[in-house]
């Protein structure tokens, strides 16, 4: 098994909302849920396609790993926090991914 991602993605329809939405989840939600999920690190991203869509990354050793740390008791006070701060303004959605294959540069 190979290192696992579990992965956020938020919507933010409104551009009046993304400084704000930008600045909790860096100050507030990210450091938070790291600490939470005993992740290994966790960063973030905002599309460059569709600048409403807003990604955050938390990595786990593997699979059992992240499923255990997004396991309801654990991420229940985080997800309750960005439903009471976001409410139905930053819909979202979770993933967990598994590296399956990684390559580099040839050096033929």
């Amino acid at each position: 098994m190979g290192a696992a991602y579990l992965v956020v993605r938020a919507e933010v329809p409104d551009p009046g909302d993304r400084a704000p939405f930008d600045h909790w989840y860096a100050t507030d939600h990210l450091p938070w849920a790291i600490r939470v999920f005993g992740a290994r690190r966790g960063w973030r991203c905002w599309s460059r396609t569709n600048p409403a869509v807003h990604y955050a990354f938390y990595e786990f050793a593997d699979v059992a790993e992240a499923q255990a740390a997004t396991a309801s008791d654990k991420s229940a006070p985080l997800v309750a926090d960005f439903d009471r701060v976001w409410g139905n303004r930053a819909p979202r959605g979770r993933e967990i991914l598994e590296i399956v294959q990684e390559t580099g540069p040839s050096t033929a």
